[in-house]
């Protein structure tokens, strides 16, 4: 549901904007109202699952997500719908450590484990895609407002599961953990001036003053974050979370990895829907083969090897499997869709790649934590898919976009006419994406290059003793 939301009212932005009168200018709030709660809060939420109990949490937090679903689906104008937006990502944040954090210390043994994280990897990874088909199958069927409805129903379900499947283990009591209010305020204003610095910059430019003054703010608020989180006696991110190098490695691969996901997503819906003029439901329906690649890496993959092998030799090759699947998006045509061609393999491939990093990471990054900072663990797994989401979307729109231009601009001359000017905007923008493809297929061998740096487990995860943050994995 969360992971969802974050894409489910993409294909519904246009009737919710004529709908209500949106204006162009606010239209881009519908998201990033979600995008900004979400990504200040997590940390927050994280810690506060730590203080309230897992399950505690993850129920409140349902409820409000409900909440805020309906408030948003019975919105009368712009301001009672961006606000719902914005509370659903608060109490998003609150659910997604959450949920992250009841896996880590409820299924211990490394086959539950193994079962848990993939299937969870899976929803992670293609609940995105999932979002866009569901948004076009709600809107085209019955209504944009079905978008936000649709959680009350799915917060319904999580809830009854709740109250009568989970049963947390007992806290430590013996560690007191207290909230950081200092922390809290740094890490929220400096996560929310980067998500809203690369959101503003997929919108205007990397050179508007307020993109410009957005991301240098959120680089003074993280430093401060950090020093402050070396002096705090109850830290919001105890440092030793993020310093160990395997897991630090784990936060990497999944934030580079979800910059060169979301860049495909954003290509492939623009070149589906505008070159090749598929109707919302198709263009959802097309991103199937890459859920049904999650599933595969994700619990068939990642889930029976994570045991037997190294995660690094899950991580390097599952991240060069998706470079591979990236650079075939390269051979995508304007003349043509080369769906079966080029389109579907690929989504296999980029599926099967990224559920394989995806469970793997998550399982690394969340392995060994102190019961007690489950909660701030699990919050930097969702901190680095967010942060990775906005700059994705804001990196690899504007290298297209800037592409696209130089292509139009040295090929002008060929113009005779008007049917000239529509096809050559549409070899422009495949040939923009092309440019952004390759760049994601690059970001992801990156992420081959750093797991195989730094991740040092040398052992498969369910053969080591549980470690501690005081006492590290053996090398």
């Amino acid at each position: 549901m969360v992971v969802l939301d974050g894409t489910v009212v993409n294909i519904a932005l246009p009737y919710a904007k004529h709908d209500l009168n949106i204006s162009d200018a606010n239209q881009q709030w519908l998201i990033t109202a979600y995008a900004l709660a979400f990504g200040a809060l997590l940390l927050f939420g994280g810690r506060i699952a730590d203080l309230w109990g897992r399950r505690r949490a993850l129920m409140i937090g349902l409820v409000g997500f409900a909440f805020a679903s309906a408030l948003g689906g019975a919105a009368v104008n712009e301001a009672m719908l961006f606000g719902a937006r914005a509370l659903q990502g608060a109490f998003g944040a609150l659910l997604a450590p959450a949920a992250l954090s009841l896996l880590t210390v409820m299924f211990t043994t490394p086959k539950e484990r193994a079962r848990a994280f993939g299937i969870f990897g899976a929803i992670a990874g293609g609940g995105a895609a999932v979002g866009l088909l569901l948004g076009g199958l709600l809107t085209q069927v019955l209504d944009w407002r079905w978008t936000m409805y649709i959680n009350v129903v799915f917060a319904a379900v999580a809830l009854a599961g709740a109250i009568m499947e989970i049963k947390e283990p007992p806290r430590d009591h013996d560690h007191v953990v207290k909230l950081d209010i200092l922390g809290v305020i740094l890490a929220g204003a400096g996560l929310a001036a980067v998500v809203y610095g690369f959101s503003r910059a997929s919108e205007t430019s990397w050179t508007d003053t307020g993109t410009v003054a957005s991301l240098v703010s959120a680089v003074v608020l993280l430093a401060l974050f950090v020093a402050w989180q070396t002096r705090s006696s109850y830290p919001l991110l105890p440092l030793r979370v993020i310093t160990d190098r395997a897991r630090g490695g784990a936060y990497l691969a999944v934030g580079l990895s979800v910059i060169a996901m979301f860049g495909s997503f954003l290509y492939l819906t623009l070149y589906m829907q505008t070159v090749h003029h598929y109707s919302p439901l198709s263009a959802g329906v097309a991103f199937l083969p890459m859920v049904l690649g999650m599933l595969i890496g994700s619990t068939q993959i990642a889930a029976r090897l994570i045991t037997r092998v190294p995660p690094r030799n899950l991580l390097v090759p599952g991240a060069l499997l998706a470079a591979c699947g990236m650079l075939l998006f390269t051979q995508i045509s304007a003349d043509s869709t080369r769906y079966w061609s080029v389109i579907f393999p690929a989504l296999l491939m980029l599926g099967m790649g990224m559920g394989t990093v995806f469970m793997t990471a998550m399982n690394l990054a969340t392995f060994g934590v102190e019961p007690h900072d489950a909660g701030v663990a699990s919050a930097m797994v969702n901190t680095s898919q967010q942060v990775g989401g906005a700059i994705g979307t804001a990196l690899l729109n504007t290298l297209a976009a800037n592409a696209a231009s130089a292509y139009i601009t040295s090929n002008k001359g060929s113009i005779r006419g008007p049917d000239d000017v529509a096809h050559m905007q549409a070899l422009a923008l495949v040939h923009g994406e092309s440019v952004g493809f390759y760049v994601a297929a690059g970001i992801l061998a990156a992420v081959a290059v750093i797991t195989g740096l730094l991740i040092n487990v040398r052992q498969p995860i369910g053969t080591l003793n549980e470690p501690t943050d005081a006492a590290p994995a053996p090398a």
